[in-house]
């Protein structure tokens, strides 16, 4: 016997690294030392730093990735897996800087996972990051021939004095919306029991949808904010806090960037809710309050800004092609989300 009759392909694996070399390398930054292959990747700090922070994110995709392995669509859910990190990293102030992947299968299939890889080369380059990494694991026996799951880690830059922290709000800032682009990664084991429970298929074109399928819907990535929120910062625009809206939507992640004594009024009214979530809680029957501890419902990403920049600040990511809503305002309290259904 050999490890191959055990189901584990060492030389397709090899192959596979080939495969992919030509993606990692297209994400690379100039602070990259050496090339794909090595032990541990190697990131030389940028310089212009007096007291450079670290802050580093890790995350996954979730059961989002079923769906992919039922459509046979693989290209989206790495996009998803790099949003999902350097996004949180985003929320210190942080530019991203270098990515590492761990992808584990039941049967190597290159094909498949060339298209994930290229997915996570995608999105390192949404976010100005270098896919510095990863590992690659076959493990039959563990997981079902055909399925795999992703995990992401990412390392981002600060400045010390420029970190968000939440000691910056004051009373009165005020919190702008960005849209997400769906349901982005959170949510997906209630998505998915919709869909079964009501005998949907994921090619299913419900007429709210316009033509396309749930699965072209839900297999939207998520929205990598980091480009335009840099810019932003460099064009001068005084961010005080910001907030990734990931698992327990709003009420779970918003307060999470306030300062002591302080919450957030939110006027629910203030955004249009993306369709998709209308048509989850109409086909679920899910009430709202557990529509808005579950999912996004259409905001990725807030920024708190004082009042007097925060039209400047709507205009500024609308001219980048992001809808922003100015959706509540800061106020006395002790970390609540005021203003949400009960």
């Amino acid at each position: 016997m050999d490890y191959r009759d055990a189901g584990v392909d060492v030389e397709a694996g090899r192959d596979f690294v080939n495969q992919i070399r030509n993606l990692v390398h297209s994400t690379f930054r100039k602070e990259v030392i050496g090339g794909l292959g090595g032990f541990g990747g190697c990131f030389e700090l940028p310089t212009g730093y007096q007291q450079p922070v670290l802050i580093s994110g890790t995350d996954g995709v979730g059961t989002k990735l079923k769906i992919a392995n039922i459509l046979n669509c693989h290209h989206t859910v790495g996009i998803d897996l790099v949003a999902m990190c350097v996004n949180d990293v985003l929320t210190s102030g942080a530019e991203p800087l270098f990515f590492l992947d761990y992808l584990a299968t039941g049967k190597l299939e290159p094909e498949q996972l060339t298209q994930v890889v290229a997915g996570i080369a995608s999105g390192c380059k949404q976010a100005g990051c270098a896919l510095l990494g990863g590992e690659t694991a076959e493990m039959p026996g563990f997981y079902q021939v055909g399925e795999y799951d992703l995990a992401g880690f990412c390392v981002g830059i600060v400045e010390k004095s420029q970190m968000l922290d939440g000691s910056l709000i004051k009373l009165g800032d005020v919190a702008i919306a960005l849209e997400s682009s769906g349901v982005h990664s959170n949510g997906f084991s209630l998505v998915r029991k919709i869909v079964a429970d009501k005998g949907l298929n994921w090619q299913d074109t419900p007429n709210v949808f316009g033509g396309k399928t749930l699965g072209e819907i839900f297999l939207t990535p998520t929205r990598i904010y980091v480009k335009p929120i840099l810019a932003a910062q460099q064009a001068g625009l005084e961010i005080h806090a910001m907030a990734h809206i990931t698992g327990g939507g709003l009420p779970e992640n918003l307060p999470r960037c306030l300062g002591e004594n302080q919450s957030i009024k939110v006027e629910i009214e203030s955004w249009i809710i993306s369709p998709v979530f209308e048509w989850l809680a109409q086909v679920g029957c899910i009430n709202s309050q557990a529509m808005y501890n579950t999912f996004n419902m259409g905001i990725g990403f807030v920024l708190i800004v004082p009042a007097t920049q925060a039209q400047q600040t709507i205009s500024f990511f609308q001219s980048h092609d992001i809808t922003a809503y100015a959706i509540g305002e800061v106020i006395s309290g002790s970390g609540e989300l005021i203003g949400l259904p009960d």
